[in-house]
This record gives C-alpha cells, sequence and structure tokens, in this order.
C-alpha cells in the first residue's frame, strides 16, 4: 500500500473513532467516512466510505459492510410546520436510523432517516432505504423493495461457527 493511501486511511480511522459517540472492536475504515457524535458502532464494522448526514441518532450493529460512497441521512426539513416555503429553514426534523448485525450495504446506497435494517439484511448498489427492511432481506431499487432473501439456514449456521469477514 502506497504511503498516502495509509495516511489518509488512518486519518479517516480516527475521525470516525474520535466523533462516534460509542465504538466497539475490529473498526476498518478503508475510504472517506464521516459520522455524527450520535453514532454508535457495534464490533467489526467495516466502511468503504460513508457519510452520516443530520445529528440523529445512529446505531450500526456488529460486521455491518458499506460500499463507497453510501449516505445515510438523520434529518429532514420541516415542511409542514415551517415559516417558509419549500420548508423550514431554522427547524429540522430528527429520526433514529437503525441497522442490525451482519448488513451489507452496496456502493451507493442511501439510507433516509426513520430506516431500520434487520439482521442480515443486504441492500443492492445505489438503492434508497426508506422504511423498514426485513431480517435476511435481499432488497434494492428506488425505494428499496425485497427481492430475495438469504438462505436462513446456512446464514444461522454460519453464525454458529462465528464465520464473519
Amino acid at each position: 500500500m502506497k504511503i498516502k493511501q495509509i495516511i489518509n486511511k488512518n486519518r479517516h480511522y480516527n475521525r470516525v473513532k474520535k466523533t462516534c459517540k460509542k465504538c466497539g472492536e475490529n473498526l476498518h475504515v478503508n475510504g472517506y467516512t464521516v459520522v455524527n457524535s450520535n453514532t454508535v458502532l457495534g464490533n467489526n464494522v467495516n466502511f468503504n466510505g460513508l457519510t452520516v448526514v443530520g445529528n440523529g441518532n445512529v446505531y450500526i450493529g456488529n460486521n455491518f459492510h458499506s460500499g463507497q460512497n453510501c449516505y445515510i441521512i438523520t434529518e429532514n426539513h420541516d415542511y409542514n410546520n415551517g415559516d417558509c416555503i419549500p420548508y423550514d429553514s431554522k427547524r429540522s426534523i430528527q429520526k433514529d436510523v437503525i441497522i442490525e448485525d451482519n448488513v451489507w450495504l452496496g456502493i451507493g446506497v442511501i439510507v433516509l432517516a426513520g430506516a431500520y435494517i434487520g439482521e442480515g439484511a443486504i441492500v443492492q448498489a445505489g438503492s434508497v432505504v426508506c422504511g423498514k427492511v426485513e431480517k435476511y432481506s435481499i432488497v434494492g431499487g428506488h425505494p428499496a423493495r425485497k427481492f430475495s432473501e438469504r438462505d436462513i439456514q446456512h446464514y444461522e449456521t454460519l453464525k454458529k461457527q462465528g464465520r464473519f469477514v
């Protein structure tokens, strides 16, 4: 690995570690990643480039993987009760984002405020998650919809054996 890549990787790692509210063991930050101070990270979290936008709470479970250029958005503009159109410039609405264990986000995934992604889910590259993703689901599209699911028996076997990347 080139010296500049190593320096950038360490810079990204240090920024995430310093900023997040809580961080488990074995954090990997392989690309430009920004989290907020309300972000809680489990063990063996792997970022390849993710940005948390807003100040809402973010919970990311164990064995998480993100592709490059992913976003988690934790705030929405208040467009119903604001003092301006198209939205209130002074107030935003914060909503938690919860991502359970063993979730994989493909490249360019956007997770919107209030989203919940269940254990073992896979989100296809370029998708937008704006609601609940059931555990073991494989989802994709805009908005992300289930089109398949993991082999649950195989998943559970690997999980019991502790076989995580």
